[in-house]
C-alpha cells in the first residue's frame, strides 16, 4: 500500500519496537516526517535513525502529563506542525493473570495510566494544535480484547474498551475541526516478544499457542506490518470521510467470536 504523506508530520507513541515501530516505519516510507516517541529513548533513537532524514526520536512517558505536554510542544516548535498522531503506547501484565477478586489495585492503576489515561493525555495535547489548524488525523491502537471479553486481564480489557469508546467521543467532538479519529484493534500479533509463544519448541508453549489460535479463523498470528497497513489506511488522504470507526485486524477472530468445534 502506497499513499502520499509528503510534508506531513506524524507522532507515534511506543515506537521503539514491535507494532509501534512498524507503524512509524510505514508512515516514514510513505513520506511523513515521523517522531518515534518512547519511554526507551535509546531504542527509539536507533529506530528513527534507520529512516535517515524522515525520522527523529523523542523520550516520552505517556502517563506523565508534564512529559507529554513538553514533548508535543517540542514537536510543534521543531517541526512547525503535527498532522498525524498514532497512540500506540501500551502495556499489559503477565505476572497478574488472575480474576478480578485477586487483581491488585496498583497493577490496575499502572495499566490504565498508560493504556487509557496516557492516550487521553497525548490526544489532548496534540488535538489542541490540530484544532487551531483545522486539520489532523488521530489513530488509536486498541485490541480485539477491547471488543470481546477475556478472562484474567480485567485492567487491559477495560482500558482497551475505553480506547474504542474514547475514539468515538473524540471523533464527534473534533469533527467540526476537520480532525478524523479512528481506531485499529489488533488480534494476536507476531512480535519479538510473542515469537516464543507462537513458535516455541516447548510442548507446553505449543499447546498454549494452539489454544490461542483456535480463536482465529486464519489460524495464524498477524504481522506487525499488517497492523501498520491498517493505520496507514486511516492516515491516507483518500480516507477523508471515515471517522469514529474501529477496524479489527484479527484474522477473523471477532467475526467468528470464540470459535469452538462441536
Amino acid at each position: 500500500m502506497k499513499v502520499d504523506l509528503t510534508n506531513q508530520v506524524a507522532l507515534v507513541t511506543g515506537a521503539a519496537r514491535g507494532i509501534g515501530r512498524a507503524i512509524a516505519d510505514q508512515l516514514a516510507t510513505n513520506g511523513a516526517r515521523v517522531v518515534y516517541a518512547d519511554l526507551d529513548f535509546a531504542t527509539a533513537k536507533t529506530a528513527a535513525a534507520a529512516q535517515a532524514i524522515s525520522g527523529s526520536a523523542l523520550a516520552m512517558d505517556v502517563s506523565s502529563e508534564t512529559q507529554v505536554e513538553a514533548g508535543v510542544a517540542q514537536i510543534i516548535q521543531e517541526q512547525g506542525r503535527l498532522d498525524i498522531l498514532v497512540n500506540n503506547a501500551g502495556i499489559n501484565t503477565m505476572k497478574h493473570r488472575v480474576n478480578i477478586d485477586q487483581f491488585p489495585l496498583e497493577e490496575w492503576q499502572r495499566i490504565l495510566s498508560v493504556d487509557l489515561t496516557g492516550l487521553f493525555l497525548v490526544s489532548r495535547a496534540a488535538s489542541r494544535h490540530m484544532v487551531e489548524r483545522k486539520s489532523g488525523r488521530i489513530v488509536n491502537i486498541s485490541s480485539v480484547l477491547g471488543v470481546v471479553p477475556a478472562r484474567l486481564q480485567c485492567a487491559f480489557t477495560t482500558a482497551k474498551a475505553g480506547v474504542v469508546q474514547l475514539t468515538r467521543t473524540m471523533a464527534i467532538e473534533l469533527a467540526p475541526s476537520n480532525i478524523l479519529v479512528n481506531c485499529v484493534a489488533p488480534g494476536s500479533t507476531l512480535t519479538e516478544g510473542t515469537k516464543q509463544l507462537f513458535y516455541s519448541t516447548e510442548a507446553i508453549m505449543q499447546e498454549r499457542a494452539k489454544r490461542m489460535l483456535s480463536h482465529v479463523p486464519l489460524n495464524r498470528p498477524g504481522t506487525v506490518e499488517e497492523i501498520a497497513h491498517a493505520v496507514l489506511f486511516f492516515a491516507a488522504p483518500e480516507s477523508s470521510y471515515i471517522t469514529g470507526q474501529t477496524l479489527c485486524v484479527d484474522g477473523g477472530w471477532t467475526a467468528g467470536g470464540f470459535l469452538r468445534d462441536f
